[in-house]
């Protein structure tokens, strides 16, 4: 298949490397051309512009930071859903809201593109890994029609429904995320005050029925004392964000999730924006008096 990957950012750049990795013809774009180099050394073309996307590519996978970064991608009439781009498929798999979604989808029908929302969830390791999972709604056809591509970049396709439904899953699954580093950060914590290990206390966590593969991922690096950022707190407070403004829409009250923003919150505002989610840890080291692993 013809495939363009928009947006080669850390994860974009991962799902790039699968795509040409399954023998698929890869064409890419990027604002910073920098980012295109390695994968044009190893066999992708590089788009002029990203209206140019199309002339060698039927389907158009954006990986990008946010709203704003989505809309400045698709709309105007250089963007990729400028007129004339009928019977092509565009596939977002980056982390925006519904609201902002919703109206892409309308800009997709009105130029004759389908649209799959496509949020993933994975650090660029597990896309490399081949473990990537990805969550998809949109038309059924368009996305039948793309299934074994997607399949191609995570094995762990699921399709959730029509409309904005992934989207929302997307919101639901982060949020989870961010409260169980929060947990993990309070155990470690008054594990290490009553006198426990880390290692052993995380090995036991993770043997037990908290043991989730989150818990699994973070443990080797906490061990280590390694903050190594796979996802950044800055990136998990606008992530939370958009989940309390979807919850507000729908009448649905988030109180953990609220005070977990408030602790991210906090740990940015202490100069740790860039730092990996689990930043939360030091920051609750802190409180306690303790010594904490990393300084901002």
């Amino acid at each position: 298949m013809r495939v363009a990957v928009v947006g080669l950012g850390l994860m974009g750049e991962a799902i790039a490397e699968r795509v040409l990795s399954a023998g698929h013809e890869l064409t890419v774009y990027n604002r910073s051309p920098g980012r295109t180099e390695a994968l044009e050394r190893a066999g992708a073309t590089v788009a002029p512009s990203l209206g140019a996307v199309w002339d060698t590519a039927d389907v158009c996978i954006t990986s990008l930071t946010d709203d704003a970064a989505l809309r400045a991608v698709t709309g105007g009439e250089s963007g990729v859903l400028s007129g004339g781009r009928s019977g092509r498929t565009l596939i977002d798999m980056s982390t925006v809201s519904p609201s902002a979604s919703a109206e892409i989808a309308r800009e997709a029908s009105a130029s004759g593109v389908s649209y799959l929302r496509a949020p993933v969830s994975g650090n660029p390791s597990v896309v490399r890994a081949g473990n990537l999972s990805i969550m998809a709604s949109g038309d059924r056809a368009a996305f039948d029609a793309v299934e074994s591509t997607l399949r191609d970049i995570g094995p762990n396709v699921f399709y959730v429904g029509d409309g904005e439904q992934a989207r929302v899953l997307k919101l639901a699954l982060n949020l989870m995320i961010a409260a169980t580093a929060e947990l993990i950060a309070e155990a470690v914590v008054l594990g290490e005050a009553g006198g426990l290990d880390r290692a052993t206390l995380l090995e036991v966590m993770g043997a037990s029925a908290t043991g989730s593969p989150f818990v699994k991922y973070k443990s080797a690096p906490l061990v280590a004392r390694d903050y190594t950022t796979t996802f950044s707190l800055d990136n998990m407070h606008k992530d939370l964000v958009m989940a309390l403004a979807a919850a507000a829409d729908a009448g649905v009250p988030l109180p953990v999730t609220a005070r977990v923003d408030e602790l991210v919150q906090e740990c940015i505002a202490a100069g740790m924006g860039q730092t990996d989610l689990m930043g939360l840890l030091p920051r609750l080291q802190r409180a306690a008096g303790v010594t904490p692993d990393i300084t901002a």
